[in-house]
Protein backbone atom coordinates (compact mmCIF):
# COMPACT_ATOMS: atom_id res chain seq x y z
CA UNK A 1 0.00 0.00 0.00
CA UNK A 2 1.04 3.36 -0.92
CA UNK A 3 0.21 6.86 -0.28
CA UNK A 4 1.50 10.24 -2.65
CA UNK A 5 3.56 12.80 -0.55
CA UNK A 6 4.30 16.20 -1.72
CA UNK A 7 7.48 17.43 -0.97
CA UNK A 8 8.30 20.37 1.54
CA UNK A 9 10.74 22.89 2.02
CA UNK A 10 14.11 21.44 3.25
CA UNK A 11 12.98 17.83 3.28
CA UNK A 12 15.71 15.42 1.42
CA UNK A 13 15.24 12.03 0.98
CA UNK A 14 16.66 10.50 3.72
CA UNK A 15 13.90 12.73 6.05
CA UNK A 16 11.22 11.70 3.79
CA UNK A 17 12.72 8.05 4.50
CA UNK A 18 12.79 8.52 8.24
CA UNK A 19 9.16 10.32 8.40
CA UNK A 20 7.72 6.94 6.60
CA UNK A 21 9.93 4.72 8.60
CA UNK A 22 11.87 3.47 5.36
CA UNK A 23 15.12 3.59 4.01
CA UNK A 24 16.44 6.53 1.23
CA UNK A 25 17.34 3.79 -1.36
CA UNK A 26 13.85 2.37 -1.63
CA UNK A 27 12.12 5.62 -2.18
CA UNK A 28 14.48 6.22 -4.69
CA UNK A 29 13.84 2.59 -6.63
CA UNK A 30 9.80 3.25 -6.02
CA UNK A 31 9.98 6.96 -7.61
CA UNK A 32 12.47 6.78 -10.10
CA UNK A 33 14.83 9.13 -8.74
CA UNK A 34 18.30 8.32 -9.43
CA UNK A 35 20.31 11.51 -7.84
CA UNK A 36 19.01 13.18 -4.78
CA UNK A 37 19.46 16.78 -7.19
CA UNK A 38 15.54 15.35 -8.49
CA UNK A 39 13.64 16.09 -5.59
CA UNK A 40 11.70 19.67 -5.46
CA UNK A 41 9.93 21.45 -3.42
CA UNK A 42 5.75 21.06 -4.66
CA UNK A 43 6.65 17.40 -5.94
CA UNK A 44 4.37 14.61 -5.61
CA UNK A 45 6.27 11.11 -4.98
CA UNK A 46 4.90 7.71 -3.67
CA UNK A 47 5.88 6.68 0.04
CA UNK A 48 4.86 3.55 2.03
CA UNK A 49 1.51 3.58 3.69
CA UNK A 50 2.05 3.17 7.51
CA UNK A 51 0.02 0.55 8.91
CA UNK A 52 -0.98 2.38 11.91
CA UNK A 53 0.71 6.20 12.57
CA UNK A 54 2.74 6.31 15.77
CA UNK A 55 3.32 10.45 15.32
CA UNK A 56 1.84 13.31 14.63
CA UNK A 57 2.40 16.39 12.13
CA UNK A 58 3.46 19.54 13.36
CA UNK A 59 3.97 22.80 11.00
CA UNK A 60 6.98 25.11 12.70
CA UNK A 61 5.38 28.45 13.32
CA UNK A 62 7.66 31.90 13.86
CA UNK A 63 9.71 31.66 17.22
CA UNK A 64 9.19 27.81 17.76
CA UNK A 65 12.57 25.64 18.93
CA UNK A 66 12.71 22.36 19.54
CA UNK A 67 12.88 22.97 23.20
CA UNK A 68 9.44 24.53 23.34
CA UNK A 69 7.47 22.39 21.08
CA UNK A 70 8.92 19.11 23.42
CA UNK A 71 7.83 20.95 26.08
CA UNK A 72 4.36 21.50 24.82
CA UNK A 73 4.29 18.00 24.09
CA UNK A 74 5.72 16.83 27.24
CA UNK A 75 8.39 14.67 25.23
CA UNK A 76 12.14 14.56 25.76
CA UNK A 77 13.74 17.22 23.43
CA UNK A 78 16.26 15.00 22.18
CA UNK A 79 13.97 12.34 20.80
CA UNK A 80 11.99 14.87 19.13
CA UNK A 81 15.36 15.88 17.33
CA UNK A 82 16.55 12.04 16.14
CA UNK A 83 13.18 11.30 15.34
CA UNK A 84 13.32 14.05 12.72
CA UNK A 85 16.63 13.68 11.93
CA UNK A 86 18.00 16.87 13.52
CA UNK A 87 20.42 17.78 16.18
CA UNK A 88 19.48 19.76 18.97
CA UNK A 89 21.36 23.17 17.57
CA UNK A 90 19.95 22.95 14.07
CA UNK A 91 17.60 25.54 12.88
CA UNK A 92 13.90 24.88 12.77
CA UNK A 93 11.88 27.16 9.79
CA UNK A 94 8.93 28.26 9.55
CA UNK A 95 6.30 25.77 7.69
CA UNK A 96 8.93 22.96 7.87
CA UNK A 97 6.70 20.19 9.24
CA UNK A 98 8.28 17.46 11.78
CA UNK A 99 6.86 14.71 13.54
CA UNK A 100 5.48 14.64 16.94
CA UNK A 101 5.75 11.12 18.82
CA UNK A 102 2.19 10.23 19.76
CA UNK A 103 1.15 9.14 23.61
CA UNK A 104 1.01 5.60 24.37
CA UNK A 105 4.18 4.65 22.57
CA UNK A 106 7.55 4.32 23.76
CA UNK A 107 10.22 5.16 21.44
CA UNK A 108 13.89 3.98 20.40
CA UNK A 109 16.50 5.49 17.57
CA UNK A 110 18.68 2.34 16.97
CA UNK A 111 21.97 2.38 16.76
CA UNK A 112 24.99 0.57 14.57
CA UNK A 113 24.75 -2.80 15.71
CA UNK A 114 21.41 -3.36 17.36
CA UNK A 115 19.91 -6.47 16.69
CA UNK A 116 16.40 -7.77 17.32
CA UNK A 117 17.52 -9.09 20.90
CA UNK A 118 18.97 -5.88 21.89
CA UNK A 119 16.08 -3.74 20.70
CA UNK A 120 13.61 -6.74 22.03
CA UNK A 121 15.61 -6.46 25.70
CA UNK A 122 15.58 -2.36 25.78
CA UNK A 123 11.20 -2.32 25.30
CA UNK A 124 11.21 -5.23 27.45
CA UNK A 125 8.94 -6.86 24.88
CA UNK A 126 9.04 -10.26 22.59
CA UNK A 127 10.79 -10.24 19.43
CA UNK A 128 7.41 -11.12 17.57
CA UNK A 129 5.40 -7.89 19.46
CA UNK A 130 8.11 -5.91 18.48
CA UNK A 131 7.54 -7.02 14.47
CA UNK A 132 3.80 -6.85 15.25
CA UNK A 133 4.86 -3.13 16.33
CA UNK A 134 6.82 -2.37 13.63
CA UNK A 135 6.22 -4.14 10.02
CA UNK A 136 9.34 -2.87 8.38
CA UNK A 137 13.00 -3.33 10.53
CA UNK A 138 15.96 -2.75 8.38
CA UNK A 139 18.51 -2.05 12.49
CA UNK A 140 20.38 0.65 10.57
CA UNK A 141 21.07 3.61 12.27
CA UNK A 142 18.88 6.26 12.79
CA UNK A 143 15.54 3.84 12.36
CA UNK A 144 12.98 4.73 14.81
CA UNK A 145 11.51 1.80 16.87
CA UNK A 146 8.13 1.61 18.10
CA UNK A 147 6.22 -0.16 21.14
CA UNK A 148 3.24 0.16 22.13
CA UNK A 149 2.85 0.98 25.74
CA UNK A 150 0.13 -1.13 27.49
Amino acid sequence: MYDKYSVKPGETLQSIAKKFNTQEAYLKDINNIYINDQLRVGMDIIVPQNQEKYFNYYVIEKGDSLYSIAKRYNINPELLASMNGLNMNDYIYPNQEILIPKNGYSYYITKDGDTLDTVSNIFKQPINELLNNNPTIYLLAGQIMVKKNN
